[in-house]
This record gives C-alpha cells, sequence and structure tokens, in this order.
C-alpha cells in the first residue's frame, strides 16, 4: 500500500485550468479593448462589448472551476456549476477508466458522480496518479466492509 498524502489535499487538473483562466482573462480584455477603441460606438454598445467579454470570459472561468478536496471528514466535489460535500464511507469505488473523460466516484446510494476535478485531458499520467491516490485514501478512511468494496 502507498503513504497516503497528508490533508487536506486538493486534486485540480492544473494545466487545463491555467488554459482556461489565461484564455478567459484574455478574451475579456481583448473584446473590451476592441469596444473601446471602435470610435462609432456608442456608451451602450461599448457596455455591451464589456458585458459579452466578461460574459464569455466567465464561462471559461466556469470552466476551470472543478476540483475534488479530501479532507478529515471526507471529500468535496466541486463540478462546474454543482458541489457536493461526500462523507468517506459514501464512496465506494474511485474509477478512470480508459477512455473516461474524468473519474466517477460509485457512491453508497447506488449512484455516480463524476469528479471533473481529476480529468486525464492534458496530463494523462498525473489524473492517473492523483485517481490511485484518491482510491488509497477512501480505502484507508472509508468504513464500509472491504468486500462489499469489491462486490
Amino acid at each position: 500500500m502507498q503513504d497516503l498524502p497528508v490533508l487536506p489535499l486538493t486534486f485540480r487538473p492544473g494545466r487545463t485550468r491555467a488554459v482556461l483562466l489565461s484564455a478567459g482573462t484574455a478574451l475579456f480584455a481583448a473584446i473590451t479593448v476592441l469596444g473601446m477603441l471602435l470610435e462609432q460606438l456608442s456608451t451602450a454598445e461599448r457596455l455591451g462589448f464589456a458585458l459579452t467579454g466578461a460574459l464569455l470570459g466567465g464561462v471559461l472561468f466556469l470552466l476551470a472551476r472543478p476540483r475534488v478536496v479530501a479532507e478529515e471528514t471526507g471529500v468535496t466535489v466541486v463540478n462546474i456549476v454543482s458541489r457536493r460535500a461526500l462523507d468517506w464511507a459514501e464512496i465506494l469505488r474511485v474509477n478512470l477508466r480508459p477512455g473516461d473523460p474524468w473519474v466517477f466516484l460509485d457512491l453508497s446510494d447506488g449512484t455516480s458522480l463524476p469528479a471533473l476535478g481529476i480529468q486525464p485531458g492534458i496530463a494523462k499520467q498525473r489524473a492517473i496518479e492523483d485517481a490511485c491516490t484518491l482510491r488509497a485514501l477512501v480505502e484507508a478512511r472509508s468504513t464500509v466492509d472491504p468486500e462489499v468494496r469489491r462486490g
């Protein structure tokens, strides 16, 4: 068994996040500057350019939001527009199968929760390592019987 990391621990797609935040900022700045430089536009139209830039930048910022936070009390999964706190015992299995766009958590209520904070898009090896770490944490901290977990 691998050594478990110290908690709290946050998993997030670092490179993807950096690209999205940079692109969102650049897009907002470019559209806003373009609106301000066009002299034939009225004040309302310039404001429209700035609001459009803010809207498009905001969408990219939302896409950069996903993370998975492992703490002593459990795991918090933050996806694009949702957040869910889970006790360790609620998580039965951590799955990252070949071709999956992100990790899926099989839960004790019979559902599966996507955890977009661990995704193999740009950094596949990092996502595999993060999924293995989260899996080890779940196995070590869950109070569910290991036979039920394998089931």
